[in-house]
This record gives C-alpha cells, sequence and structure tokens, in this order.
C-alpha cells in the first residue's frame, strides 16, 4: 500500500490536509517502518517515494566516490534543526499540502539538473554568497519575507525551508544557511524556520530512495 498526499490546488492556493500514512503489510522495500512509498506534490507535480532494494543495486555513480568535499557538524548553527531521511520525508509530505513550507536543493543548476530529490525546488547557495540583491530577491519573492521601505525585513510570514545539497560532506546548504556573506541566518531568517537535512544527496542515493534528473538510471 501506498502512503498518499494529494494537495488541492484552487487560486493558486494549496488546501491544508492530514498526511495518510499506509501500513505496509509483508516484505519488500519500505520507505520507513510500515511504509512503501510516500506520494507528494510540488505544484501540478507528482512524485512517488520508495526505495530499490533489487539485490545487485549499487549507490549511484555519482556519489559512489569518497573523496569528496569535507565533513559538515551536526549542527551548523543554533536553533537550525539537522534532520534524517525519515524527518526529511514527512516534511516533504507537509510542504504538499501547506504551502508555507519549502524544499529546496540549495546546489548549483547543473548538479540538480542531472540528479536530485523529486518534487524540490532549486535556489542556489551562490545567491547568498556576495550580492545582497540576489540574496533579498529569494527572500521577498520566493520565501515570504516582507521588506519595508526603510529597507527592514519583516519575517512573519517567512516560509519553513528544508534545505539539502550533495551529502554530509557538502557545505553548500550550510553556507546558504549559516556561513555566506549575506546567509539567511546573517540576514535575520528564523533559524526555527530552517531545516537541513544533512544527508543530503549522498544518503539518499545510499539508501536507494527515489531521484529523478538526467543521470538518473
Amino acid at each position: 500500500m501506498q502512503s498518499i498526499v494529494k494537495g488541492c490546488l484552487i487560486a493558486s492556493v494549496l488546501s491544508v490536509a492530514t498526511p495518510v500514512w499506509a501500513e505496509g503489510h509483508g516484505g519488500g522495500p519500505m520507505v520507513m517502518k510500515g511504509v512503501k512509498s510516500v506520494t507528494v506534490e510540488l505544484g501540478e507535480q507528482t512524485c512517488v517515494i520508495e526505495r530499490n532494494q533489487v539485490q545487485g543495486t549499487v549507490i549511484h555513480p555519482a556519489y559512489a566516490k569518497t573523496g569528496q568535499g569535507t565533513p559538515q557538524p551536526m549542527t551548523i548553527a543554533p536553533g537550525i534543526e539537522t534532520l534524517g531521511e525519515i524527518e526529511f520525508i514527512r516534511m516533504m509530505e507537509e510542504a504538499s499540502v501547506d504551502d508555507s513550507i519549502m524544499v529546496l536543493d540549495t546546489r548549483t543548476e547543473n548538479w540538480h539538473n542531472d540528479l536530485r530529490i523529486p518534487c524540490t525546488t532549486n535556489v542556489s547557495f551562490k545567491n547568498f554568497a556576495d550580492n545582497k540583491d540576489d540574496a533579498l530577491f529569494y527572500l521577498t519573492e520566493m520565501f515570504g519575507v516582507s521588506e519595508g521601505d526603510d529597507g527592514s525585513l519583516n519575517f512573519d510570514n517567512a516560509k519553513t525551508l528544508v534545505g539539502y545539497c550533495n551529502g554530509y560532506w557538502c557545505g553548500q546548504t550550510p553556507s546558504m544557511f549559516a556561513r555566506a556573506a549575506f546567509s539567511l541566518v546573517s540576514l535575520g531568517y528564523p533559524a526555527d524556520k530552517l531545516k537541513y537535512y544533512r544527508g543530503g544527496m549522498q544518503a539518499w542515493t545510499s539508501l536507494g530512495l527515489s531521484v529523478e534528473g538526467n543521470l538518473a538510471e
């Protein structure tokens, strides 16, 4: 059986529904205990998250290397929650029916196009590196932040952002959230509205979870 969440898009507003978790019966690959697959949505796109546990299947070649990046800490800034796979998938379900939540691929566009977690939105960490106007554009045009005439920022309606990048060795989400010159935290974004999936694509692909993109197999 599948866990299915459907959002009803009316006047560009997703109605709020309660996620329904299906109980799995018998053997076979499980996304989590008792759940064989989860259906999520992004706008008009519907994605099914499941696991490939076919004997002999190996991790995607893009993530079969050991010499990449630098290990990231479990906590990248005070107040930012670090998520595992189950918590991340649950946030994906919530984002399907609650437009105050966004699931972000914070990598550069080429990484996103090649291989990504399905039904996620690409906003590159580079937009927060060295140009404040670029960062403010995403805050005000996508993330629900409003800017006053005096340049002050109001975060009352700021979205909850769930970010991932290439894995626990990748610094792109930590940079966008907390380390860059114009990181979200440095601009005043509430830390409790930022969620960091540390495992990212490395952990996701190692579990055989669904991916999409030009290099998807």
